[in-house]
């Protein structure tokens, strides 16, 4: 049993990793703002991470071979993790960042309500009345009123990209629930490796089969290409501390404090993006985050 951080030290590091992956789809939103194609960055951004994941196997000497039975489960695990990447991306280059990350965000309200459909235990009243909330929290960010006032003003690529987020955070609700139940003999070190190997030739499938037109675009701009490079290194540099220091950050305990990579969004959308959203879509995105919050600590009790 490896050592813990100092709480204070752990909850840094936390954030630090949030700051990090909200950075990567700011930089995503630029490189999509500047030509660049979409299947193109999640395969860069798997690439780094399968780089990563190949050295810590390496190095550690891990066991490459999985148990019996766990081969037709990875693999959909990590199909599934592909989806995710690629409706993420496609959420962050229709919706404002923050946006797409409180709809990403909402996974832990999807895996509670998928596990007890698929036989887990029944949340309880309290957790219905904090995802209750987090929906109430949910339809004030987004602006349901203005919707429904006029259609038109909004546009078709903000109910598509709402759409994206939602599979996302379905797509990554699947994805848990297979490595809760079906992965747990699976070392998260190799479970991990062979996930992000699967995105990555599923990425250069769908761009050989042209899946997505332009999916494989370079960026047309210098601020397209910088977008790209960063969006690969702020990921792998997130995915890195994640895997180095996890074990011995208390995740039972801190891991809603991970939830800040919104807010982190919502700062730096505004600051490199223009971003700004009104008072009462502020207090929908606090609304979703604490009740996210609260969930966690639910659960980590």
């Amino acid at each position: 049993m490896l050592e813990q951080l100092p709480r204070h030290f752990a909850v840094l590091l936390l954030m630090t990793m949030a700051t990090l992956f909200a950075a990567n789809h700011v930089a995503a939103r630029l490189a999509f703002d500047n030509g660049t194609g979409l299947l193109l960055a999640v395969l860069l951004r798997s690439g780094v991470a399968c780089l990563i994941l190949l050295t810590l196997v390496t190095v550690q000497k891990k066991c490459l071979r999985l148990p019996p039975g766990t081969w037709p489960w990875q693999l959909a695990a990590g199909l599934l993790i592909a989806i995710q990447s690629v409706s993420i991306y496609s959420a962050v280059a229709r919706l404002p960042v923050v946006i797409a990350l409180l709809l990403i965000n909402t996974f832990p309200l999807q895996l509670a309500l998928l596990s007890w459909a698929l036989g887990g235990s029944r949340p309880s009243l309290r957790s219905c009345l904090i995802m209750g909330i987090i929906l109430l929290g949910l339809l004030v960010v987004l602006d349901i009123p203005s919707w429904i006032g006029n259609l038109d003003a909004m546009g078709s690529d903000w109910l598509i990209g709402i759409g994206f987020g939602l599979s996302a955070a379905f797509s990554l609700s699947w994805a848990l629930w297979i490595t809760e139940h079906r992965l747990a003999g699976v070392g998260s070190t190799l479970r991990s490796l062979l996930t992000m190997q699967t995105v990555f030739v599923a990425m250069i499938v769908a761009g050989l089969l042209g899946a997505l037109p332009g999916g494989m675009s370079l960026p047309d701009t210098g601020t397209g290409w910088t977008g790209l490079i960063l969006l690969a290194v702020l990921y792998g540099s997130g995915f890195s501390i994640m895997f180095i220091f996890v074990p011995r950050l208390d995740m039972a305990r801190n891991a809603p404090v991970m939830n800040f990579e919104p807010v982190a969004g919502l700062l730096l959308g505004y600051l490199f993006l223009g971003q700004t959203f009104s008072t009462g879509q502020l207090m929908g995105g606090a609304l979703v985050i604490g009740g996210i919050i609260v969930l966690g600590l639910s659960r980590a009790r």
